[in-house]
């Protein structure tokens, strides 16, 4: 490893990145030829495991010559996934929205029955609450103190039996004479 081609190597990085983005020496690897490629290690953010390489030339009697210079991912570099044609990624995307839309027709019909079955269930209960017959009314098993909305159920007794017709119309003869103020 000389020293002139890591300072040429240096040198070229510095044309085409910053200065503090090129990172320690990582090595020299001697290709055919007479070339040679220079590795420093990346200190770009998003880059970790990348490395810059450059190539050099080095031809008898004459200067080392920098043939490229490029950011390379080493081992366990982040990566970007391989490039797929748009057709093909269209035909994936169209395969699995017409995935989604059957799972959810099928969702669909399956909560549409499980419904149905819960409604059945349901009404079933419903009805049996819906049918108070007389004495739970009347016996205040199912009332609480025997009000319903603030109606003492006491008082209403004799108007499910029928008896009190008479004192009813007792009650609107009174109010015909009365005078009324607001």
């Amino acid at each position: 490893m000389t020293q002139s081609r890591t300072e040429l190597a240096r040198t070229a990085l510095a044309e085409i990145t910053r200065a503090d983005s090129i990172g320690e020496l990582l090595g020299e690897v001697a290709e055919d030829d007479g070339t040679f490629t220079v590795r420093f290690a990346s200190e770009l953010p998003g880059y970790p495991g990348w490395a810059w390489t450059v190539s050099v030339a080095e031809v008898e009697g004459e200067a080392p010559t920098v043939l490229e210079a490029e950011l390379m991912p080493g081992d366990g570099a982040l990566l970007a996934p391989d490039w797929v044609p748009w057709s093909e990624r269209l035909a994936d995307y169209k395969a699995a929205q017409e995935a989604l839309e059957a799972d959810a027709a099928e969702a669909a019909v399956d909560a549409d029955s499980d419904d149905d079955d819960l409604d059945d269930d349901e009404s079933d209960d419903d009805d049996e609450d819906d049918e108070l017959d007389e004495d739970d009314v009347l016996g205040n098993d199912v009332l609480h103190g025997g009000d319903l909305d603030g109606v003492d159920i006491d008082d209403l007794e004799g108007d499910l039996e029928g008896d009190d017709d008479e004192a009813d119309d007792d009650d609107s003869d009174d109010d015909e004479g009365a005078e009324r103020t607001y």
